[in-house]
């Protein structure tokens, strides 16, 4: 399989080995500056948004501006992130990042911040997302050596899920209760610093082109699409993760109102529940490596169907707190063994050069799952009941675990290996 790493020296010189530990370090702390900064985001912009309108539709719209270009764009990202130094495309998203955030401080200094100015921010700041969620997992091949891809990638969901759901939002709320500027100077630096780890990865991260690559931008997404359709292990895993973030997206379009008027929870109980989302990501980083080598690869996997099957089912059979909480923290903790192994085969099977369109729309499907399972859930919540919904949802996550034991076998693992 080809890989930047090996084209990296001279026709038939064996390629250099990357440096491990440094551009590991690098990678995570990348990644958790701007996840970091991302999540203060995530509070800042709605609350401000909420100081200049009373409109719920007008705040949301905020909100979806920075996850609307996934759905908008992600593909053709994917044809860029496979054409150019991924590298330098890390470097375009923070300069787009700082460029938009600076922006909204200069403006929130001379008193003029308004809500078309915070859509636009929000849209770049969301096209910025979309080119480094897509460049970074598509540059992990050509910077680590095989056998420590596990653990990067590891390393970096961890950092997601502390940075984005965690430390980002907590740091965003302080940040935003001592002023506007100050939330939005501390994420501007946080993106500096970011970028400013950069050149000290050491490789090089253009990807290898193929020899009869198409030319247009609309045959390179199709090259990228037919490649996933026609791989039955990876597609099969593509079409169970749209399955489950549609679950995701229902579950997390349910639970605000369900906890205050189901389960009676005020805003601190309420908080302590999706936690246990967080705290279940954060385990699934820590404990990965050492689940896949007691379970394997297969049955880790797999635990993120009964995790978020639990997740689902355990609001539609009980109230409890503690219960609802619990079944979070499996569903976070299943969500980060996917994650995790599910990057590290994609970055073994998938060649170089279509790394960045395959990550694309593996995302793509993710990410426009779940505005539909929310609406699914809301339709059915309406109609019928909350815990209607949820017992849908939970029967939507076990409606994958047939496919996924007969695709994702022992054997098929070991013959893409």
């Amino acid at each position: 399989m080809a890989t930047a790493t090996r084209g990296a020296g001279a026709a038939g010189a064996a390629p250099e080995r990357p440096p491990a530990r440094r551009n590991t370090a690098v990678l995570v702390a990348f990644t958790a500056a701007t996840n970091l900064a991302d999540g203060v985001l995530k509070m800042a912009l709605p609350m401000l948004a909420a100081e200049l309108t009373d409109s719920p539709a007008r705040v949301a719209a905020v909100s979806l501006t920075l996850t609307a270009p996934w759905l908008l764009i992600a593909l053709h990202v994917g044809v860029l992130v496979d054409r150019l130094d991924r590298r330098r495309l890390l470097w375009a998203a923070n300069a787009l990042r700082l460029a938009a955030v600076g922006w909204l401080a200069a403006a929130a200094a001379g008193g003029g911040l308004s809500l078309p100015q915070l859509l636009l921010a929000g849209a770049v700041l969301g096209v910025a997302d979309v080119i480094a969620g897509t460049a970074g997992p598509a540059l992990v091949p050509a910077a680590v050596p095989r056998e420590a891809r596990g653990r990067v990638n590891a390393w970096m969901s961890g950092a997601e899920t502390v940075c984005q759901e965690f430390a980002g939002p907590f740091a965003g709320g302080l940040l935003m209760a001592a002023g506007t500027g100050l939330a939005l100077g501390a994420t501007w630096i946080a993106y500096a610093v970011a970028a400013l780890a950069l050149p000290f990865l050491a490789g090089r991260f253009r990807a290898e082109r193929g020899t009869a690559a198409p030319a247009s931008v609309n045959a390179r997404i199709a090259e990228g699409l037919r490649f996933l359709w026609r791989h039955h292990l990876l597609r099969t895993m593509s079409l169970v993760l749209t399955a489950l973030c549609a679950v995701w997206g229902g579950w997390l379009a349910l639970i605000p109102l369900y906890a205050k008027q189901e389960m009676g929870l005020d805003a601190g109980e309420y908080g302590l529940v999706l936690s246990a989302l967080g705290v279940g990501g954060l385990t699934g980083a820590l404990a990965v490596t050492a689940v896949n080598r007691l379970l394997g690869v297969r049955w880790a996997m797999f635990a993120d169907l009964l995790g978020t099957a639990a997740m689902a089912a355990l609001p539609a059979l009980t109230t409890q707190t503690w219960a609802v909480a619990a079944g979070a923290f499996l569903g976070g903790m299943g969500g980060t063994l996917w994650t995790v192994n599910s990057r590290t085969i994609g970055q073994r099977l998938v060649p170089d050069g279509l790394l960045g369109r395959f990550g694309a729309a593996s995302r793509l499907f993710g990410w426009g799952a779940m505005p539909l399972g929310a609406g699914l859930a809301g339709v059915i919540g309406e109609l019928v009941s909350p815990r209607a919904a949820f017992v849908v949802l939970a029967l939507l996550a076990a409606a994958t675990v047939v496919p996924f034991l007969r695709t994702v076998t022992p054997a098929a693992l070991r013959a893409e290996g």
